[in-house]
């Protein structure tokens, strides 16, 4: 029997610092945001204690009469929300989730195409560091004109002729304009490849209506994480268009067969017992991305970021493709102001305003000392900032970095963050 008395102080008082410092301060990495307290109570309900290896109705464990039921509104929810034909609800993680479709679709040695990670890509896309680019021959390809962010697509016709991939991939992680799915569909086509998109940021924005679905030009699969814009809990999902048969059962290597093939290579490929407690916050997640008020939250998002970064770019920041179509910028704070990018992330942690060190296109500095940064307002509007806020963030971000040696001024900035902040209480208070 547990003692349930017993009590880590420790951990309980690091949670709570926690809580107050998202409460004191403005969170605005786009890969982060804020859930519901519905979402948090699934993430910590007795949901946890159930062991559920297979799927709704194939399952190796009994008592799964109710987790059935939760996956398989889960999986409706996500292909409603999306438009997709089947839906794998299990992905422990967006990186999880892209290592099953290569699983499913690739053999070692295939030729993928991918976005070089300094142009946006990521990490999953291939880059040399990651397993994946041990196990499959990954080709990179680039924007065209970072001025303008227009990619490549010559470069990927005349790359995909060469190596004819087996994959084409696309869908970033620092790269803030629209998508030509209809360029990569049709070089796609022409050599059969696999067309994946991984849709990991902007997941949001096609649920809102306010970004383009991949599956609207031909695309066979979308991979992307339940949280960031999708404001669920920590995990990944993985759609797909095609016929959906017995995932028991081993069907042939088609692009036709591609669910059955993922849900194979999610279970019992690379993952085991699935997290029914995070399936049950996905669900609710997606629930709240079905209502009409999400489609205003992601209206809000663009329209917050469209005028912090005319705001930033008012006060000096140099922002990479200047400007954003979608939730993210990029910003060469190097070339802004001769700061590398951890410096200033260093600086605006102090004044209590959260983003992350980003690498540019082809940056001349190492991956810890950058010559960037990247931001977003997915976070932000969930907090219900509007508009006129994004006018004071900018002139707190370029205060603090043309003060980032004087202490007492950052220390000034940040009391005026928190107080700020303080005003749009969090969604779980």
């Amino acid at each position: 029997m547990y003692n349930n008395d017993m009590n880590d102080q420790q951990i309980k008082d690091l949670i709570n610092q926690e809580k107050n410092r998202q409460r004191q301060g403005l969170e605005l990495i786009p890969s982060e945001n804020y859930v519901s307290k519905q979402v948090l109570e699934a993430i910590g309900s007795i949901l946890t204690n159930k062991y559920s290896e297979g799927y709704p109705g194939k399952r190796y464990y009994g008592g799964q009469v109710y987790i059935d039921q939760i996956e398989q509104i889960a999986i409706d929810r996500a292909k409603e929300l999306f438009q997709a034909d089947h839906a794998n609800v299990q992905a422990h993680s967006g990186a999880s989730a892209n290592e099953a479709v290569y699983h499913a679709w690739l053999k070692p040695g295939d030729n993928v195409l991918a976005m070089d990670l300094s142009h946006g890509g990521h990490l999953t896309h291939g880059a040399p560091v990651t397993r994946s680019a041990q196990l499959y021959n990954f080709i990179r390809y680039k924007m065209k004109n970072v001025e303008t962010g227009e990619i490549d697509y010559e470069q990927i016709n005349q790359l995909a002729e060469q190596y004819r991939p087996k994959m084409i991939i696309v869908g970033y992680s620092s790269y803030p304009r629209e998508i030509d799915y209809q360029k990569i569909a049709e070089i796609g086509q022409g050599y059969q490849a696999l067309l994946m998109a991984d849709m990991a940021h902007i997941a949001g924005l096609i649920a809102g209506g306010m970004a383009k679905n991949p599956f609207d030009y031909g695309f066979h699969v979308i991979t992307c994480t339940s949280h960031k814009t999708l404001r669920g809990p920590r995990g990944g999902l993985i759609l797909s268009k095609g016929i959906v048969s017995n995932p028991l059962h081993k069907p042939t290597k088609t692009i036709e067969n591609i669910p059955t093939l993922i849900d194979r290579a999610v279970f019992p490929g690379t993952q085991g017992g699935p997290h029914d407690n995070i399936i049950a916050a996905k669900a609710i997640a997606l629930f709240e991305a079905l209502q009409p008020e999400f489609k205003d939250y992601i209206k809000q998002v663009l329209k917050n970021a469209q005028t912090l970064a005319q705001e930033l770019q008012n006060r000096d920041f140099k922002l990479i493709t200047n400007g954003t179509d979608n939730h993210l910028m990029l910003i060469d704070v190097f070339k802004s102001f001769k700061l590398n990018g951890l410096l200033v992330e260093t600086t605006l942690d102090k004044i209590n305003l959260t983003v992350n060190k980003n690498v540019i296109p082809d940056d001349s500095l190492p991956p810890f000392t950058p010559s960037g940064i990247r931001l977003g307002t997915p976070a932000i509007t969930t907090r219900g900032l509007k508009e006129t806020n994004m006018i004071q963030i900018a002139n707190w971000m370029k205060e603090a970095i043309i003060n980032h040696q004087n202490n007492a001024k950052l220390a000034q900035i940040k009391q005026e963050v928190i107080d700020f902040s303080l005003q749009f209480p969090l969604p779980s208070d």
